[in-house]
C-alpha cells in the first residue's frame, strides 16, 4: 500500500468565496486551539494534546460551516506542531498573515470525476491526471496567488512495473542539472536569469500582484520539469545512486541563485518517493572526490579547484583514459553505492 498525494487546482473562481469564508472558519479554530494552549501552560506549565483539544472544539463545526472532521484535523494539526517545535504557543492565523488551507477526512468529501463535494457545496478542478485509487484525507489549499487547489491523498495499491536491470549514478549539477552515469544529461535553461529582469522591474514599481506570479510561474515550472524528469528515471532504471551535494552549504557562495534555481532538495525528494513506489531502489552517497577520480583507475588525476571549473573534458594522466567531467562523476557514485573501488594494478618494474 502506497499513500500518493495528488494535487489539482480549482476551476471556478466564483467558489473562492466559499473557501475563503471557511479558510477564515478554520484560522479561528486554529486561534482558540492556540489561546487556550497558551493559558494552561501558563498556569499549570502543561500543554492540551489532540484528545484534549478535540474536546474543547467539540460541537462548533456547524455553526462555523465546517465539518466536524475538519475542526478535529485542525485539532490534530495544532498538537502535532507544538510537540514538533516544543512550543506552547504558535504563530496566529490571519487572512493577511496566512495562506487559506481548510483540511478534510475521507468521510467528510465526495469525490466524483472532475468535482469534490464538501459541506454541501461542489467545486469543480481541472483532473490533470486520472484519480486511481482511494481518497483517505487530503485539505483545500491556497497559493500565494490566492489560487485554490484540493489536494488528495489517495491509498494506491502497488502496481509495480516490469524489470529493466539497469543501473544508473547521477551526478548534480549546475549547468546541467543532471548528468547520467551512461552519457545522458538532463538540462534546462536557468529559469531564475530568464525572467530576472522582469521580475527586477516589478519589483521596483511596487508591482506586488505581478511580482507573485513570476515567482509562482518560475517555481511551477521547475516543479513540472523535476516531476517529468524523476518519473523518467523511475521508469527506465532499478538502481538509481544520486550524489550527496548540498545545496544549502552551496547558497551561501556566489553560486546561490543558479543553485537554487537547479533545485536539487526538491528533485531528490521527488526521485526518493516515486521510486519507493515502483520498487526501484534509490541510494544517496557522499560524493567527495567523484569529479577528479578517474573511474578506471582510480587515480585522482582530474582537474581541481574553482579555477579549473571550465575544463569540462580531461585525460587521466594515469592509464589515459578520456573523461567528460560529470560523467566521470556520476560513474564514481555509482560505483561508490555498489561498493565497488578502482585501483590501477602496480606496473611491472
Amino acid at each position: 500500500m502506497q499513500l500518493t498525494t495528488l494535487q489539482y487546482r480549482i476551476k471556478d473562481e466564483n467558489t473562492a468565496k466559499h473557501l475563503n469564508k471557511m479558510a477564515g472558519a478554520v484560522n479561528f479554530v486554529w486561534n482558540y486551539c492556540n489561546e487556550v494552549n497558551y493559558d494552561r501552560w501558563r498556569k499549570f506549565r502543561k500543554t492540551y494534546t489532540a484528545f484534549d483539544l478535540n474536546k474543547k472544539t467539540a460541537g462548533c463545526a456547524k455553526e462555523l460551516g465546517l465539518h466536524s472532521q475538519t475542526v478535529q484535523a485542525i485539532a490534530e494539526e495544532y498538537a502535532k506542531c507544538t510537540k514538533q517545535f516544543s512550543k506552547a504557543k504558535l504563530s496566529w492565523r490571519s487572512k493577511n498573515r496566512s495562506l487559506g488551507w481548510i483540511p478534510f477526512k475521507a468521510s467528510g468529501v465526495k469525490v466524483q470525476g472532475d468535482t469534490v463535494k464538501y459541506q454541501g457545496k461542489t467545486f469543480r478542478f481541472w483532473l490533470s491526471r486520472p484519480i486511481e485509487g482511494i481518497v483517505r484525507f487530503g485539505s483545500f489549499a491556497q497559493n500565494s496567488k490566492g489560487n485554490w487547489y484540493v489536494n488528495l491523498v489517495i491509498e494506491d495499491a502497488d502496481r509495480g512495473r516490469l524489470k529493466t536491470c539497469r543501473k544508473v549514478g547521477i551526478d548534480l549539477g549546475l549547468k546541467t542539472i543532471a548528468s547520467l552515469s551512461d552519457g545522458t544529461e538532463l538540462s534546462r535553461e536557468n529559469l531564475t536569469k530568464k525572467y530576472e529582469h522582469k521580475l527586477a522591474v516589478a519589483q521596483r514599481a511596487g508591482k506586488k500582484k505581478q511580482v507573485k506570479t513570476i515567482h509562482a510561474k518560475i517555481k511551477n515550472k521547475r516543479k513540472d520539469w523535476n516531476h517529468k524528469k524523476t518519473t523518467e528515471l523511475v521508469r527506465d532504471y532499478d538502481y538509481i545512486a544520486v550524489g550527496n551535494v548540498s545545496s544549502s552549504k552551496l547558497k551561501k557562495t556566489r553560486m546561490a541563485k543558479s543553485v537554487s534555481d537547479a533545485g536539487w532538495s526538491s528533485f531528490k525528494s521527488m526521485l526518493a518517493y516515486k521510486a519507493v513506489k515502483l520498487g526501484v531502489e534509490v541510494k544517496e552517497v557522499n560524493e567527495s572526490f567523484s569529479t577528479v577520480t578517474c573511474s578506471t583507475c582510480g587515480e585522482r588525476t582530474g582537474p581541481k579547484g574553482l579555477s579549473n571549473l571550465r575544463i569540462r573534458e580531461w585525460i587521466c594522466l594515469s592509464c589515459n583514459t578520456s573523461h567528460h567531467r560529470d560523467v566521470n562523476a556520476a560513474t564514481n557514485i555509482l560505483l561508490s553505492a555498489q561498493g565497488i573501488v578502482r585501483r590501477r594494478e602496480s606496473l611491472p618494474l
